[in-house]
């Protein structure tokens, strides 16, 4: 069962504490910071107030890259994350209408099956981002 969260568009200053605090707790708040964020579309998602998941998504023309999507670990396998997911293709899919579109993202190993289960394929080869191993994986929307 997952819990019942709010999920709406925030500001890049939102979303760095939890980016920070998630995925890059030994760096500073600034090395949390990726190119182009201040072109990004920020999404969090709150519970009783408190956000506890966040993503982004980069649109250039007909691709929109999925990136830094953290949400707390004592949130962390309650569906936040499928939460978030169904929130962003929904948006998506009224952004571009009847358009096409792909919808990808560097995933980590760890997390493919969340991402499969949102119709996304893995294309490409394992690399790797420090220690950690990752795929790209894509949905292509028609």
């Amino acid at each position: 069962m997952s819990l019942s969260i709010t999920i709406q568009r925030v500001s890049i200053d939102a979303v760095l504490p939890l980016r920070h605090q998630v995925l890059w707790p030994n760096k500073s708040i600034d090395e949390c910071r990726v190119e182009n964020d201040i072109d990004g579309l920020h999404f969090g998602a709150y519970k009783d107030e408190n956000l506890v998941c966040v993503a982004s998504i980069f649109i250039e023309e007909n691709s929109v890259r999925l990136r830094k999507f953290a949400t707390l670990e004592a949130f962390q396998g309650q569906g936040i994350g499928s939460q978030m997911l169904e929130h962003l293709m929904s948006f998506l899919a009224n952004y571009f209408k009847e358009q096409k579109y792909i919808f990808w993202c560097d995933a980590r190993e760890s997390a493919i099956a969340l991402y499969e289960r949102f119709g996304m394929k893995i294309e490409g080869e394992r690399f790797f981002k420090g220690e950690i191993p990752y795929r790209q994986m894509a949905v292509h929307k028609s």
